[in-house]
Formats: C-alpha cells, structure tokens, sequence
C-alpha cells in the first residue's frame, strides 16, 4: 500500500502560481512513476504529468506545456507540481497518483494508488 496525501491548492488569481505537493508513504516511493491528474465540475478525470520514478522522463498534457513542472524527490518520499502562468480553466480537484509499471502512462486506470485531492481555484 502506498499512501499519498496531497496539499498546496487555493485560490490564485490568473497569471498567479501554486506548487501543488504529494507526500508518500508506505511502501518504496521510487518504486513508483507518479502522476498528476485533475477533475474539474462536471468532468472527467484528466491527465496532466507525469514523471518516472528516477525523475529522468516527464510527459505533459498538451494544455500545461511550458507553464507546469512536474518533479521529485525520493529522500522526501514527494512529488511536486509547480503551476505557473495559471488560467481560469486550470480551475480543478488536482490528485497525485503511482504507478509501479514502465514506461510513464496517462491513463488513470493504470495507476494503482491515489490521494484525496486538493482544490485549485484560478479567478479571472
């Protein structure tokens, strides 16, 4: 069992940033590729990064390229997204989530544990 536990989410105005964390623990953190997904209202369940669990590969939704960062730090037993340049739409629940398989994928179904959430709210 892996736990996670998610935090750094609020209310940001557009253009402002947050630095969303996931503290783990249980079972060996860099065992785990990590991911980030989002629910916005009404929504599905979307990707956004994702990283391997040495840190050496990252994939991105086509829609946070070059504004989000996804990183990590397996002495902490973390993962962190950085969130700069953020818009109304990035407005949603934001999850982390791990994943014990390779290559990185950006299917929810594929990975095995997640957190409970954080709320990310961007006003215009």
């Amino acid at each position: 069992q892996v736990q996670l536990v998610e935090s750094g989410g609020g209310l940001v105005q557009a253009g402002g940033s947050l630095r969303l964390s996931c503290a783990a623990s249980g079972r060996t953190f860099s065992n785990y590729a990590m991911g980030w997904f989002r629910q916005a209202p009404g929504k599905e369940r979307e990707f956004v990064a994702a990283i391997s669990q040495n840190g050496g590969n990252t994939y991105y939704v086509g829609t946070v390229k070059g504004r989000f960062t996804i990183s990590r730090d397996n002495a902490k037993n973390a993962v962190y997204l950085q969130m700069n340049s953020l818009k109304p739409e990035d407005t949603a629940v934001y999850y982390c989530a791990a994943d014990r398989r390779v290559p990185l994928t950006v299917v929810a179904n594929d990975y095995d544990y997640w957190g409970q959430g954080t709320q990310v709210t961007v006003s215009s």
